[in-house]
């Protein structure tokens, strides 16, 4: 049978926290049967695994530091990814990359931090979500 994913969705958000279960109703309702969570950072691991294990069927988490928490000291939010890779299965590496839309000033460091989790999506055999 064929169904609908929905490969980028941030519903582990506090933004959803109100009405997250109507939202995966409603994606059942309409055949939206996977919602692939990436990662943003620390901050954000705990909602997204609470999250999958409400909703083990449908809702995927995936491991990354998003471009934009790429800051002053982002070497401790790598060093996180990495031992949460390293403790257990997920989907994929991300949600990773380089964004310059809100900040440049970081630039070099989320090129460094992108290189940084390529490897270890090649490491751990996994998809990347750029």
């Amino acid at each position: 049978m064929s169904y609908y994913a929905d490969t980028h969705a941030h519903i582990y958000a506090d933004d959803f926290d109100r009405d997250r279960d109507e939202l995966l109703s409603r994606c059942q309702d309409e055949n939206v049967r996977k919602v692939i969570m990436p990662n943003i950072d620390q901050s954000s691991v705990d909602a997204m695994l609470e999250v999958e294990n409400r909703f083990p069927n449908q809702c995927i988490a995936t491991m990354g530091l998003h471009p934009c928490s790429v800051k002053k000291g982002f070497e401790r939010e790598l060093y996180n990814v990495e031992t949460w890779l390293a403790k257990r299965k997920f989907a994929a590496v991300g949600e990773i990359g380089t964004d310059l839309y809100w900040d440049k000033s970081f630039w070099s460091h989320q090129q460094e931090a992108f290189n940084v989790q390529m490897g270890w999506a090649k490491q751990y055999g996994l998809p990347i979500i750029i």
